[in-house]
């Protein structure tokens, strides 16, 4: 089979899977968990029914695990048998009668097709590996670092943040989020900038900046700081938070003045 319908294959069938266990469960925010693992399960299939074995398919293979792994761990962790997230709710109501189809293609269907176009580097670089690793790759790896380091600690200082009883219903000022209200969303944004520039040394490796472009615009602009500030709207900690902190790149806390 042709790689890039293997990987079709592959996530619609994992993706259907966790619809059918969403309806069991009656919580479709488990697919927030499942997005880290159709990473994982997607470039590994691919790679064991085309990969080659060069080490550059074994570099982004590595990568791509650590990342979903540890995202998928998070956020099952941060769930914490607290039920369904509030935006799945919102549109668990909203949808009525239409909520089942809805939900399998505005929701599972619809993050398949983000989990393959997101993926595209690793499904390229997994297609044809290209020349021996050089310093694009090594470029690739530091960006990459610094973009997984920075959304992980910013997800650790969160979570134990919110264990705290005495932060109930506040908001967290400390640490990477005293820089961005958004440190999460800027690791993941730049790691996948990382992963970028390794397969600009694939045969058509340019065409992939059409990954990283699509987390920026999802995250910016649909499905990440737009619909998690808007359940912020009113709070007065947070409104005076929004004004001293950029919503996304780091830089130091103003008294005033435009934010980003």
């Amino acid at each position: 089979m042709n790689l890039f319908l293997l990987a079709i294959s592959v996530v619609v069938v994992f993706m259907t899977a966790v619809f059918v266990l969403a309806l069991s469960l009656k919580d479709n925010s488990i697919v927030d968990v499942a997005y880290g693992l159709a990473f994982i399960l997607v470039c590994w299939a691919t790679f064991l029914g085309h990969g080659s074995g060069h080490p550059r398919q074994f570099l982004v293979l590595a990568l791509v695990t650590l990342w979903g792994a540890r995202l998928a761990v998070h956020i099952l962790l941060r769930k914490g048998g607290e039920g369904e997230d509030f935006r799945y709710r919102q549109w668990r109501e909203a949808w009525g009668k239409t909520f089942v189809w809805r939900s399998f293609l505005q929701i599972f269907m619809l993050q398949g097709a983000v989990v393959l176009a997101v993926a595209l580097p690793v499904l390229l670089i997994i297609n044809n590996p290209g020349r021996a690793l050089g310093m694009l790759d090594l470029a690739g790896v530091v960006i990459w670092l610094f973009g997984f380091s920075f959304e992980a600690v910013g997800d650790w200082q969160l979570l134990r943040f919110k264990k705290s009883p005495e932060n109930r219903g506040r908001i967290i000022q400390t640490g990477l989020w005293r820089f961005t209200r958004h440190p999460n969303y800027f690791g993941e944004a730049t790691l996948w900038w990382g992963l970028f520039l390794i397969a600009l040394n694939v045969p058509y490796g340019a065409l992939t900046v059409a990954s990283p472009v699509l987390i920026d615009v999802l995250l910016l602009k649909v499905s990440g700081i737009p619909m998690l500030e808007a359940k912020y709207q009113g709070n007065a900690e947070f409104e005076a938070y929004k004004q001293r902190t950029n919503a996304f790149l780091p830089w130091f806390p103003r008294t005033g003045g435009a934010h980003d």
